[in-house]
């Protein structure tokens, strides 16, 4: 267990207090129950904050747990198909609605009102100390500092309109500059960049299909494609070309300690459902790819780093796979659930890894179950068994 995680004991009295209320709350809407407004009024009542709280999906709502117990400290009804991602503080996650991104103050266990609306709302990046909201279905991207959510209201921030909407993804560098990739409803091609002035200063769209998103060590940023990966450093795009005229590697996940970046790999274009058995490791530096078949095949939920750079992979054999991203040697395998098999739809739940500092979280709809683990030691530190199957997980981030 690391030292930061020894460090957090919620006595049995905050346990209790974090247990509230359901908060009913509907997209856009407002997310304050009478309940909830009388707790605020009576300071006595009010629910314990949450010490680095997580955040898992279930159908009709979400759990807030407490980040080192894993115990469920409030359960807030919210229908629909919802999605949650870290908003990049020490407080807030990012809620995917029907009606638009909202943000939810988890440690204190209520919406804080803030929405961005617009339908389909996709990707929720974060990079450089800003979080980027991209709209699917309208083409709109806001980018705002995290620590100003604090304060309660919508943070001022950077606002720019895609061409056409579209599924897509964006994130804004160190250096203003922002990457927003290109395409329509029916067809995506690559990406493009602005400087701070929002005028267009490179563009790439050679990158068909394109998909996802992970910045490398160096700032590296990345965009998958259905044929390699397209890479963006020092103001110029380098494609990196899978071995396989078919090669998609939408999804990723990179490391500010490494310039090696994971990613999936699919090669079969026509099927319903590809369960690969390999993942990519792209090299930044070099403009390489290599591919590393684990044995075990996995899902898009599947994919993490951990805390010095490893890739991780949750198999479906119910192992996590730590890999060295130099050698794409498996250094080692953790058991951590039972096997499982991907479902055709992909909103439906299977085993999904979140991690933060050296702990690797990871789900067991089939079970109802939440693990929390060591990446170093494999020491499995906490499970709970919760009312319902979950579907994503995610918390908070800075900090760690």
């Amino acid at each position: 267990m690391n030292k930061s995680m020894r460090n957090r004991a919620f006595t049995a009295t905050a346990l209790a207090l974090a247990v509230s209320t359901v908060l009913t709350a509907c997209g856009g809407g407002d997310s304050t129950s009478s309940d909830t407004k009388a707790a605020k009024d009576s300071p006595s009542a009010k629910p314990a904050a949450v010490k680095d709280p997580l955040v898992a999906t279930f159908d009709g709502g979400l759990y807030v747990l407490d980040g080192e117990s894993l115990k469920p400290a409030k359960t807030i009804e919210l229908p629909g198909f919802n999605r949650v991602n870290p908003a990049g503080d020490d407080d807030h996650v990012i809620v995917s609605t029907d009606a638009g991104f909202r943000v939810l103050n988890a440690a204190e266990q209520t919406f804080t009102g803030i929405t961005y609306e617009g339908a389909k709302p996709g990707h929720v990046v974060r990079h450089a100390g800003k979080t980027v909201l991209f709209t699917d279905g309208t083409g709109e991207v806001n980018v705002f500092d995290p620590a100003d959510l604090a304060g309660g209201k919508k943070p001022e921030g950077r606002t720019y309109s895609s061409a056409e909407a579209h599924h897509g993804v964006a994130i804004e560098l160190s250096n203003g500059e922002l990457l927003s990739t290109l395409g329509t409803e029916e067809k995506r091609t690559g990406a493009l960049v602005l400087d701070k002035n929002d005028k267009e200063i490179a563009r790439n769209e050679n990158c068909p299909g394109v998909h996802g998103e992970a910045a490398a060590k160096d700032e590296a940023v990345a965009v998958g494609c259905e044929d390699g990966i397209l890479i963006y450093k020092d103001g110029k795009f380098t494609k990196v070309d899978a071995p396989d005229d078919y090669g998609r590697i939408g999804n990723q996940a990179g490391s500010d300690t490494s310039p090696i970046l994971l990613g999936d790999y699919k090669t079969d274009p026509d099927a319903e459902l590809e369960r690969p058995t390999r993942i990519s490791l792209i090299d930044t530096e070099t403009a390489k790819l290599r591919l590393v078949d684990l044995g075990t095949s996995y899902s898009f939920r599947s994919l993490g780093r951990g805390p010095h750079g490893e890739a991780l992979v949750l198999g479906t054999n119910g192992t996590l796979h730590v890999i060295d991203p130099e050698t794409g040697k498996v250094d080692k395998k953790i058991p951590v659930v039972d096997k499982w098999q991907e479902p055709l739809d992909w909103q439906q739940p299977r085993p999904t890894l979140f991690v933060r500092d050296h702990t690797a979280y990871v789900s067991e709809p089939g079970k109802r179950k939440l693990h929390a683990v060591d990446i170093e030691s494999g020491e499995k530190l906490a499970s709970v068994t919760l009312p319902k199957s979950t579907n994503e997980l995610s918390g908070v981030t800075a900090g760690h």
